[in-house]
């Protein structure tokens, strides 16, 4: 006899997956790679499409905030759409930074579609070791 694996909210992940609910639901519409690269943190976005005059970039404490906007289409009635799963309008992700890093040094570019965000780590302080003394 076989085993089957219980999943007790298959029906409902399979219904997000098919509907694209479920990148919205997990923050997945702006997918990220974030990863150490010589000595900074690089994190790399898809954003095919946007404008990037459209997106603001801000690093608050331990997280990294990328929010804007994609242009609006107007739907005209000449179209008779299939599928419609291109999102529109306003897009915010937060990224936990793994690291301190160094936001007045922190760029930013846009090359064939994908914003590149570097951040510089900033140094971690010398360990300074105490002595325990005797009273």
């Amino acid at each position: 006899m076989a085993l089957v694996r219980w999943k007790p909210f298959g029906d409902i992940e399979k219904f997000l997956e098919e509907t694209n609910l479920w990148q919205t639901i997990a923050g997945k519409d702006l997918s990220a790679d974030v990863y150490e690269e010589n000595n900074n943190i690089i994190v790399e976005m898809h954003v095919a499409g946007i404008n990037p005059d459209k997106v603001d970039i801000v690093v608050e404490g331990d997280h990294l905030k990328v929010s804007g906007s994609r242009e609006e289409e107007h739907e005209t009635e000449q179209r008779d759409y299939y599928t419609k799963e291109i999102k529109r309008g306003s897009f915010e992700r937060y990224i936990h930074l793994p690291a301190a890093v160094d936001r007045t040094k922190t760029r930013a570019e846009v090359h064939e579609g994908v914003l590149t965000i570097t951040l510089p780590l900033l140094a971690s302080p010398e360990s300074h070791k105490v002595k325990v003394e005797k009273h």
